[in-house]
Order: structure tokens, then sequence, then C-alpha cells
């Protein structure tokens, strides 16, 4: 079990990426960071649980889309090609509103996620709980012991796990995945950011052909 609770920089990258008409306008360079920070000033705001200064996200955003310049300098050599990936189908995407769930329950659902798929993903936000796990029998009786309780989640998903040495920037490396994956048609689901590792949330008829296309990157030679 992992948990992570995201920065505003991860916040924004994170925004962006899921929306992709505002993914090509940074990637173009053809869109106003100001108006941007405006934009997604609200969410922002939701997930990071409190106020965010506009210019800490317009810096954001500036350094998001900074690390497309550079990804002309890497094509020689792909920035993934020391990381490791692990894909797994069959995830279970749950999100729990702080709101409505204390940490007391989230904690009585890690123990019994602990049991069933040891394995799965804890993501702690401002506004929310949010865990990956394997869809299966023994996760949804789990689930439905804490029914009184709003959630949401979809099925149908996988994760591909990328595991990045410390020494690559994390922005680099999430610009130049979110490309790739964009550029041959495979939209995300949802991504989530960790200190050494990107967790990619996909549907799982992508998930396959996406983890080739990854796993090309690493292979590939200067």
């Amino acid at each position: 079990m992992r948990t992570t609770s995201l920065s505003v920089p991860d916040t924004v990258r994170e925004i962006i990426t899921k929306n992709r008409s505002i993914y090509d306008c940074v990637k173009m360079d053809v869109v106003n960071y100001t108006a941007l920070a405006v934009k997604i000033q609200k969410e922002v705001e939701s997930q990071m649980g409190g106020p965010v200064n506009l210019n800490t996200i317009v810096v954001a955003i500036k350094r998001y889309a900074d690390s497309f310049e550079k990804k002309d300098d890497v094509q020689s050599e792909s920035v993934l090609k020391n990381a490791r990936l692990s894909l797994t189908d069959g995830i279970l995407d749950i999100k729990f509103s702080a709101q409505d769930f204390a940490m007391e329950d989230a904690v009585a659902l890690m123990d019994g996620f602990t049991r069933i798929d040891p394995d799965y993903e804890f993501f702690r936000f401002t506004d929310s709980f949010r865990f990956l796990t394997e869809d299966i029998s023994d996760v949804r009786k789990l689930l439905d012991t804490f029914s009184s309780h709003k959630n949401f989640f979809q099925t149908g998903l996988a994760k591909i796990s990328i595991h990045i040495p410390q020494s690559e920037n994390e922005s680099d490396v999430v610009s130049y995945v979110s490309e790739i994956l964009h550029d041959n048609g495979i939209e995300l689901v949802n991504a989530f950011f960790g200190q050494d590792d990107i967790i990619l949330v996909l549907r799982e008829r992508d998930a396959a052909r996406a983890y080739e296309i990854l796993r090309g990157e690493i292979s590939r030679k200067s």
C-alpha cells in the first residue's frame, strides 16, 4: 500500500493532463497562463482544500508548459529509458468525500483492503479519499459494509505504474508520457503523481496497447 498527497504543481498537471483541449493548448503554447489559472483556480482549490494564490497557479502552469519545450531535447534518448513499468487490469477506482468519510473510516477500509489486496493504492486529498484496488467480489463485499457513506467508483479500468529514477524530472516524464499516449489516441481516465512513480489509470481496452507503447520507449536507444 502507498499513500500520496498532491502539491499545487502536481494538482495543476493532473487537471491539465485530464483535459484534452487544455492539454493541447498548453502543449502548443497558445494559451494565456493567467486566463487558464483563473479558469482552473476553483478546481485547484477544491483539490487542495483551501485558497490558492492565483500567481502560484500561473507559475505551476508555466513550469508544466516549459516541460514541453524540453521534449525535443530528449527525443534522442527517452526519459523513460531507465523506468520500470507494471500493468494491472481489473481495477476499481473508488472515491469517498472527506465530508462524509472520516479518517477512522479510511483506516478501517485500508485494513480491509490490506487483507484482500495488499497492492492497493491510497491517495489522500483535502476534500476526498481515493482508492485503486482490484475489482473482485471480496472488495465489493467490503465496500457494501460502508454503504452508508456516499462513494463514487469506476469499473473496467487498468493501471500502469511507472517507477522513475530519482535523477529524472517528474514533470518532464509526465508531459512526455502524456504526449506519447495522446499522439496514439489513448486518453487517460486519471493520473496520480507520487515521489518516484506515476500511476496512470486507463480503460482496460487501451491498457495493453499503452503498456507496449511505453515499454517501447523504455527500450528505445539513442
